[in-house]
């Protein structure tokens, strides 16, 4: 009989121990992140779960503005990377973020793109008549909302070509919108970030807006309230070496 309940106890304890383990190993993390960064943060995710750590990363990429109000919503993300420090900003004074957790991970820049067999010259100045150079419409990221596009818009104010351009900008859900159709033809000219032009074959970068244009292209992350473990073991391995590098890869800079 003794023999028996010890027998049944090592069982009943090895079940507990199989059904603790199995929980651990199925924690999840959810990072929400800006469309421009979805070739590399998915790699990275890739990595990082490949890396055999007891957490199972996942992610949701749309327009930094979208997703700042899916988690103002109550979304459940764990871990917020924006293309734009306005829209965290928005999300920490609703203290729907871990402040001390956000620091800038990136740096981009925008580009003037066109289909790859349709380029035109363009030149940098306020006295250069682009509406003329090209019929058609012109896509970018929803200036209102969509960081790619409120860059795009501060650059063709700077340079004196918004009203030249304005009946002609179409306004994108996100950026990676403004580059598919662009690479359709659907629009003569795009907007978009230059991470996100140089890994198509389909458009042909003509030029790069300068930086005194616009505001700096910087990518805060930060951590989603309430905090966890999971979360600063991800925000520390987006810091890592290996993910600077796929970040790096994808033409992003890291930033200072």
């Amino acid at each position: 009989m003794q023999k028996k309940s010890g027998f049944l106890t090592a069982c009943l304890c090895f079940s507990l121990l199989l059904v603790s383990h199995t929980a651990f190993s199925a924690e999840q993390l959810l990072v929400y992140a800006a469309a421009s960064t979805h070739n590399a943060v998915s790699d990275i995710i890739k990595q990082f779960n490949n890396e055999q750590y007891q957490i199972t990363v996942k992610a949701s990429f749309a327009s930094t503005s979208i997703l700042a109000k899916q988690i103002e919503a109550g979304a459940p993300a764990n871990i917020f990377l924006s293309a734009n420090p306005k829209w965290m900003d928005y999300l920490q004074s609703q203290k729907l973020i871990i402040p001390e957790s956000r620091f800038n991970l990136l740096q981009n820049t925008i580009v003037l793109i066109t289909p790859s067999e349709k380029k035109f010259a363009v030149k940098m100045n306020k006295r250069f008549e682009i509406a003329k150079q090209f019929n058609g419409k012109l896509c970018l990221g929803d200036p209102t909302h969509v960081p790619a596009g409120i860059y795009a818009k501060q650059a063709l104010t700077y340079l004196g070509w918004w009203d030249q351009l304005k009946t002609k900008i179409v306004g994108t859900k996100d950026v990676s919108a403004a580059l598919v159709l662009t690479e359709r033809g659907e629009c003569a000219a795009g907007i978009v970030y230059a991470t996100d032009a140089s890994v198509s074959k389909k458009v042909s970068i003509i030029t790069e807006f300068p930086a005194k244009s616009h505001e700096p292209i910087l990518y805060p992350v930060a951590r989603v309230a309430p905090d966890s473990a999971s979360a600063k073991q991800f925000m520390t391995y987006l810091k890592s070496p290996a993910a600077k590098g796929i970040f790096k890869s994808y033409g992003f800079a890291i930033a200072k």
